[in-house]
């Protein structure tokens, strides 16, 4: 777009620009022996470990990249550099402390785009923004470096030394941890109870009975055996018929949480696959918009974009709707949909104005690309309208009673069948297709009651999607109303929770099962042990909410770095007078030979069971190789 073509190692000029570029973070907080040489030795004594100014350095593995840019912004024919990387927290760091580290001093604009196609680029060069407008960004962006680097450091260091085991604590991961292992705790707790309810037949259609505060459960199997013996094959007269036209706005548009929750649930994709895959179709393909935003939302000046965005969906299987739309018109919901206050630095996940090949996507992008398109259609769509009915019918007493729903407008819940997928669709009514709507002191005769048992759910464990949801309001898990009142942040943000469920995974702290997210032995230990302050949810959320004032500029970061250095201390100091010990009850029951400390089994790529000591001054392992079956063997065995 810039015209360089002239390809060098590590950058590509033309007769205006250079273009380079940064493969993630060139530059990170500096390890702790870097401060003192007593800190290349874990140890209690030498915490906590509290540098009033922290250090950065290159990172190995990046350096030659880093020379690359280090060379290229001490030319001298470089006037100005533009900073074009990720418009968000994290991509404003990546660029900021490479040019620190570098040493230029010159002048610095900053590009801040939604989308790559071509023409986003060149609108976002012909209106480059001063670099000083986004210093707050960055200052957030640091302490929220700082931060992970006091707490997670110090409280690693503490735990792993104080409970010799290898052991790993974070202020974002460890509140996310303790969500699943006291979803463990109360599976374990759960003693399950039986309760009864009852379905009566009216003919025409089915009726639920319930008590005088609308509850359907009897938890006593004799009540409910009198309640079927009084009114079976009596009448009962109508006491209520309630008539209610209805409608249901569409959905509003993805952010980075709601789609991968979406993805989660309906396409069975982890968090991360959803942002790598989002990241592609935003990156590589251009078809979609920014995808680590936070708003649901567009401004005002996105709106006259929008027929171009249906222009690019014409040689897709969405083709007709879009076309329909862009001739027929379309909704844009000024008072719901088009909110200026609530888009911060990018609007809704869109598609773009490119036009879109699906040959050239593979089966997760064209998946994850249908939910944005449909979601986008969805969102120009007309309310769901429907009619719904409320039928009570009192026999000898008791109350049954039944909601019928008839659809007069399918509204945006009718576009993914358009589209041709599976979703959204209407529940059918449990009524017989001669359903007649009764009139209020009609009579009715019950002909037949149901009993049905059932069992009071145990709690269900986490997936991705209802994680995802716990991370984003942990509000809804914190007792305490006060706190609840102010907890506006959540935990991580956007674009760092598929990181987190990943990491706890790579620990061993935390097991897919299928759909499910469950703790394992070693993670409901270390939430054990884990101070209870670095557990809390609302800590956390309270932190990110101040990470997002300072961003704003309405928060110090120099007050919260302080802050975090405080209670970092408190949070050692904690774990070096636990009295506790670390005892994680792993299912095998497995011992160490040496030691006699508990083994963890876990299964390598290839499917080889492994079992490793628990206790880090050790770290025995054992793996497990299952030869196949021979001839002879069966026979020995068999002997």
């Amino acid at each position: 777009v810039l015209g360089c073509s002239h390809k060098q190692q590590g950058y590509i000029e033309g007769a205006n620009y250079v273009v380079t570029w940064a493969l993630g973070h060139l530059i990170e907080l500096a390890q702790p022996s870097a401060y003192d040489s007593r800190y290349k030795r874990w140890s209690l004594d030498t915490l906590p470990m509290l540098p009033k100014e922290l250090k950065r350095e290159v990172i190995e593995q990046s350096s030659a990249q880093f020379s690359v840019i280090a060379a290229l912004v001490g030319r001298a024919d470089i006037e100005t550099v533009v900073i074009a990387t990720d418009a968000g927290r994290e991509g404003e760091l990546v660029a900021r402390w490479i040019l620190l580290q570098a040493g230029w001093k010159g002048p610095m604009k900053r590009l801040w785009i939604s989308s790559q196609t071509d023409t986003a680029i060149m609108h976002g060069f012909e209106q480059l923004k001063d670099s000083a407008l986004y210093d707050n960004l960055y200052k957030a962006a640091q302490a929220r470096a700082a931060a992970d680097w006091y707490v997670g450091l110090n409280v690693t260091r503490a735990l792993t030394c104080r409970y010799d085991a290898k052991l790993s604590a974070g202020r974002v991961q460890t509140p996310t941890l303790a969500l699943l292992a006291r979803c463990e705790d109360d599976i374990d707790a759960f003693t399950g109870s039986f309760y009864w309810t009852l379905r009566a037949d009216f003919g025409s259609f089915m009726a639920s009975w319930h008590d005088s505060d609308g509850s359907l459960r009897i938890t006593d199997e004799g009540k409910a055996d009198a309640i079927i013996a009084r009114v079976e094959g009596k009448k009962g007269r109508v006491v209520l018929v309630e008539n209610m036209e209805k409608s249901e706005q569409p959905p509003l548009a993805y952010d980075l949480t709601e789609l991968q929750r979406d993805a989660n649930r309906l396409l069975a994709f982890s968090a991360k696959q959803t942002l790598d895959t989002l990241q592609r179709l935003y990156e590589i393909h251009k078809i979609v918009t920014y995808p680590r935003t936070d708003s649901r939302y567009i401004t005002n000046d996105i709106v006259a974009t929008l027929p171009a965005r249906l222009v690019a969906l014409e040689r897709t299987p969405l083709s007709s709707i879009a076309g329909s739309y862009s001739k027929n018109g379309f909704r844009v919901d000024e008072q719901r949909f088009v909110q200026e206050s609530k888009v911060t630095d990018h609007h809704a996940i869109l598609p773009t104005e490119q036009h879109v090949d699906l040959d050239r996507l593979n089966s997760d992008e064209r998946a994850l690309w249908e939910l944005v398109a449909v979601r986008f259609l969805e969102v120009l769509s007309q309310d769901y309208l429907y009619n719904s009915m409320k039928i009570e019918i009192e026999v000898d007493g008791e109350t049954f009673s039944t909601h019928v729903t008839k659809p007069l407008r399918q509204g945006w819940r009718d576009i993914a069948r358009l589209a041709g997928l599976k979703r959204n669709t209407i529940v059918e009514e449990d009524v017989t297709p001669s359903f007649t709507a009764p009139k209020e002191q009609d009579e009715i005769m019950l002909e037949s009651v149901g009993k049905r048992r059932n069992t009071t759910p145990a709690p269900e464990r986490f997936t991705e999607a209802t994680l995802l949801s716990a991370m984003e309001h942990p509000g809804r898990y914190v007792d305490d109303p006060s706190l609840k009142k102010h907890l506006g942040g959540g935990l991580g943000t956007p674009a760092t929770r598929a990181d987190i469920i990943e990491k706890l995974i790579q620990n061993h702290y935390v097991e897919r099962d299928g759909k499910y997210l469950t703790a394992t032995p070693k993670g409901r230990e270390l939430v054990r042990l884990a101070p209870r302050l670095l557990q809390s949810p609302e800590l956390t959320a309270v932190w990110e909410d101040r990470l997002s004032s300072i961003a704003e500029g309405s928060e110090s970061d120099i007050d919260f770095i302080r802050d975090i250095t405080q209670t970092a201390a408190q949070l050692v100091r904690t774990v070096k007078e636990s009295r506790e010990q670390f005892a994680p009850k792993f299912p095998e029951g497995r011992t160490c030979t040496y030691c006699n400390a508990p083994m963890m089994r876990f299964v390598d790529e290839i499917g080889r069971d492994h079992y490793v000591c628990q206790r880090l001054s050790c770290s025995y392992e054992e793996m497990i190789v299952r030869k196949k079956a021979t001839a002879s063997d069966v026979k020995k065995a068999t002997v």
